[in-house]
């Protein structure tokens, strides 16, 4: 099965790590992990405003779909 991340970008489940909700101010942690993934190449942005982060196994992607939305589409599958 897939999960459709917004501007037509789609992965397969088994690749997807984590959902991390960005609607209240990362942590620093957080923070700490987007620079890095900048940084290393690995992170896609989809949208200006992101609300959501997606850990896959070859990239993170800054996606405009809340995680509440991510995760209903993931789960509603099966």
């Amino acid at each position: 099965m897939f999960l459709h991340m917004g501007n037509d970008v789609v992965v397969p489940l088994s690749e997807v790590i984590g959902v991390v909700d960005l609607t209240e101010k990362p942590s620093k942690l957080n923070r700490e992990f987007l620079k890095t993934a900048e940084e290393e190449g690995f992170m896609v942005q989809l949208s200006e405003t992101p609300v959501s982060i997606v850990i896959c196994a070859k990239n993170v992607y800054l996606s405009p779909i809340s995680a509440r939305t991510l995760y209903k589409r993931a789960t509603e599958i099966y």
